[in-house]
């Protein structure tokens, strides 16, 4: 458990109370808990994580409303209930489906925002409508009732992301503050991710189509996807010259492997050459990074890729050249990495 490897754990006593795991997500309850035990059990999946996860669900099968509420009163205080616990589904839906309506109504699809406050508006309202949405998602009552289609969704995140991209300083955080009174939650749009896999499905269907008066639709629902997607956006053009440059019968899944294996070196000996680096050293530089899942920045491996020139004479730019190539290598990383 510790180290992730199990998706489900039945316990009697010890783990209601004896760990800490952030990444808990459900509890279900089939015993009678009150005062510290209930608290402590509950407090097993009530670890805030990130902007996504910011409480557990308990799914409990017996009644312990008034165990719950007398815990609380006891470790807090009587009126605590309506802050410790979630509103009923109905409210967050309400309030839900009042923010579809004016995100529909102030900044209609297809209709261009302008002006700075406008803009600050439609961000506003949007990441409203994403937190009401991480929340009604732990519903049951919500799924077939998000209003919004799924095509609407990916295209209001488009514009978010624009506008994301747009407003971007160089200090990069989950939830993002920008002129002091702008927050992206772009921690949100990422747990709605759309993956690789998705897109080469998508592919798989361009190609079945293709010719037969479909593939037009079929496409412009890959530019969609990977529009809304904050992962993929940089991964367009690779995106979209693959599929221009499809073959006929051969496996789009081997197609691709293929295909980003001789794009990510092309583009690596592009770097290598523009920044004279080390070829075998920034190579295994990179196998490293796409190991670990990071580039490192610190310590001395960057170091050893970088042309030979001396740190310490006047006017050498070691500090600027390691930095450029910090970003080049960054860039690289994150535009290739789970890929293939």
């Amino acid at each position: 458990m510790k180290n992730r490897e199990l998706d489900l754990v039945i316990v009697v006593n010890m783990f209601l109370t004896g760990f800490d795991a952030t990444t808990m997500n459900t509890l279900w309850v089939d015993k009678n808990l009150r005062a510290h035990g209930l608290i402590q059990a509950y407090s097993r999946t009530n670890r805030i994580l990130n902007s996504v996860k910011t409480y557990g669900n308990i799914v409990s099968f017996r009644d312990l409303e008034e165990q719950t509420n007398d815990a609380i009163a006891l470790f807090g205080n009587p009126d605590a209930a309506g802050i410790v616990l979630l509103k009923p589904y109905g409210e967050y839906f309400d309030e839900y489906a009042e923010k579809v309506t004016e995100l529909r109504e102030r900044f209609p699809l297809g209709a261009q925002i302008a002006g700075e406050q406008a803009q600050k508006d439609f961000i506003a309202v949007f990441g409203a409508l994403l937190r009401l949405r991480n929340i009604l998602l732990s519903f049951d009552d919500f799924s077939g009732n998000q209003i919004l289609t799924d095509r609407d969704l990916q295209d209001y995140q488009s514009l978010y992301l624009d506008f994301y991209q747009s407003f971007h300083r160089a200090d990069t955080a989950e939830r993002e503050l920008i002129n002091d009174d702008v927050v992206f939650e772009i921690e949100l749009i990422k747990q709605v991710e759309i993956n690789v896999d998705y897109i080469l499905m998508l592919v798989e269907r361009f190609r079945a189509a293709k010719g037969d008066g479909e593939d037009k639709e079929i496409k412009a629902t890959i530019d969609r996807a990977v529009d809304s997607s904050p992962s993929l956006r940089n991964k367009k053009d690779l995106i979209e010259e693959f599929v221009d440059r499809l073959s006929i019968d051969e496996s789009v899944a081997d197609e691709w492997r293929t295909y980003v294996a001789a794009k990510r070196e092309a583009e690596l000996e592009r770097i290598i050459t523009e920044e004279n680096l080390k070829p075998d050293q920034t190579r295994d530089f990179i196998s490293a990074a796409f190991r670990d899942g990071q580039v490192r920045t610190t310590g001395t491996a960057v170091t050893t890729i970088l042309p030979p020139v001396s740190r310490f004479a006047k006017n050498s730019g070691h500090g600027a050249k390691k930095q450029t190539v910090i970003e080049k290598l960054t860039a690289f990383f994150e535009r290739f990495f789970d890929l293939m």
